[in-house]
């Protein structure tokens, strides 16, 4: 072969080497979900309507303005009687947490979560690369990464990340710290551990808008396991198509609407400030059109514009033509599930699923895992989304191929956003809504706390009201 020859025959094969492997190298950054396992506390730590009374008696700060405020937001929370609490409630020990509360809390949490995910998966401790850790409201020392590390016995070496303050959201905000970790670790295994520790942030003052947050954060907690091994994807339940975060903390009324502070009385909790529905909508339409894009085909995004803009022009020529008398036609909406099958949202609370519904013209079919999720496990913070993916897998609902959206908020204020791909037909395995998702949908959300306190709304004069005693 003449000299000629090689340099045409190198021209022509390196390049497409190079495109070889680039291809190859993208592969490997592929993140996927082997497994997760939703924590299901005991049942010696339900919330039912009698106990939680007993619970609401027991603070003292309260009258009969906050009784009836307390059953107006536990009546329209979309809670029902089946959710968890933190043990220190049920020990009367609420208003004075100890240090071992709150680390029994997260030992209770881990060992169960994270033993039976790894049990199950044939993983062992010792082959996790990374741990990514996010518990909003709890810093002790040594760090929660390293009582799972001391606990599980992880390599020396392993990538440990610890988040805190970043609220509902933080657990997409750990999935893409192991995406980007993956763009540069080869073959690696990632263990994500996401919960909430109520103990030591139980509200026991009067101030409403710190109360309210005890009304809807229940206990729960999830563990997921992540990687990018190429030769793991046929037992790869989700493969991550893109994710998108949107932080509007430079927005001052964004940074106030839900902040950790103490009231009047030095106590202690979680201020939601009455702006947050607005603030969470405005968060919600940037992050729409930033991720849109990404996950809608392009015919779907054509007939938006086409018809946005055909909408435009006939309203200015209306206008014109009859002076301003003409009527307003309906704002084009698009149609999301063109590019989504399934829509896993943050289980805030009823409002926040109306609202997301409204927003992106959902039927109750497409709210009905969130709604189901609030009412059975409650608003368990970062943890909630995989609450409603675990009741779309219970109900048999993902298929092979479906595209999955989930969507979340935190404070600061942020809404975070990804898309998940399902890699194999789910719903064999069981999980936390094993026992109970033959009877969900109930035919009624409707928790009976209304029927047995209400009663509170007839007295008038808080001066002179008193709870009744239990015996009498």
């Amino acid at each position: 072969m003449d000299v000629p020859m090689l340099v045409y025959a190198f021209l022509i094969f390196y390049p497409l080497f190079m495109l070889w492997r680039r291809i190859d190298r993208k592969r490997d950054r592929e993140c996927y979900i082997l497994d997760y396992e939703c924590h299901k506390p005991t049942d010696d730590r339900k919330l039912d309507t009698e106990f939680s009374g007993q619970v609401i008696r027991r603070n003292k700060n309260l009258g009969l303005n906050e009784y009836k405020f307390l059953l107006r937001a536990i009546v329209s929370s979309g809670i029902g009687e089946q959710t968890y609490g933190p043990r220190i409630i049920f020990n009367g020990q609420e208003e004075n947490p100890t240090l071992q509360d709150l680390i029994s809390e997260m030992e209770e949490f881990f060992h169960d979560s994270i033993g039976k995910l790894l049990a199950r998966s044939g993983i062992a401790p010792k082959e996790i690369d990374v741990l990514v850790v996010n518990v909003s409201m709890q810093s002790v020392v040594p760090s929660l990464p390293a009582m799972i590390i001391n606990h599980y016995k992880l390599r020396e070496d392993v990538k440990v990340f610890n988040l805190t303050g970043m609220g509902c959201s933080a657990s997409l905000i750990s999935v893409n710290i192991v995406q980007n970790i993956f763009k540069t670790y080869k073959n690696a295994y990632a263990l994500v551990v996401t919960s909430e520790s109520l103990s030591p942030n139980w509200y026991a003052g009067s101030d409403r808008s710190m109360i309210l947050a005890n009304c809807l954060f229940r206990s729960g907690g999830c563990a997921m396991l992540l990687t990018n091994k190429r030769a793991l994807k046929h037992r790869a339940m989700l493969k991550l198509k893109c994710l998108v975060r949107t932080h509007h903390g430079a927005r001052d009324e964004s940074y106030d609407c839900c902040h950790q502070r103490e009231d009047d009385q030095g106590r202690s909790g979680i201020h939601l400030d009455k702006s947050l529905p607005k603030v969470a909508t405005r968060a919600l339409v940037d992050n729409l059109r930033e991720i849109t894009p990404k996950i809608l085909p392009v015919r779907e995004l054509l007939r938006f514009m086409v018809v946005s803009f055909i909408r435009k022009y006939w309203k200015y020529w209306s206008h014109r033509s009859t002076k301003g008398a003409a009527g307003s036609s309906p704002k084009p909406v698009i149609n999301f599930k063109t590019g989504v099958d399934h829509f896993c949202i943050h289980t805030g609370g009823k409002a926040v699923i109306d609202g997301i519904g409204v927003s992106l013209d959902l039927t109750e079919h497409d709210l009905e895992p969130a709604r189901m999720t609030l009412h059975r496990f409650g608003n368990t913070s970062a943890s909630s989304l995989w609450y409603v993916l675990a009741y779309m897998e219970a109900k048999r609902r993902l298929k092979k191929g479906d595209r999955v959206l989930m969507m979340s908020f935190g404070a600061g204020f942020k809404c975070n956003s990804c898309l998940w791909e399902v890699l194999r037909d789910l719903g064999d395995a069981g999980n936390a809504w094993t026992d109970c998702i033959d009877s969900y949908p109930p035919n009624s959300l409707t928790n009976p706390f209304l029927e047995k306190y209400g009663w509170i709304n007839n007295e008038d004069d808080p001066s002179t009201f008193a709870f009744p005693s239990p015996n009498s």
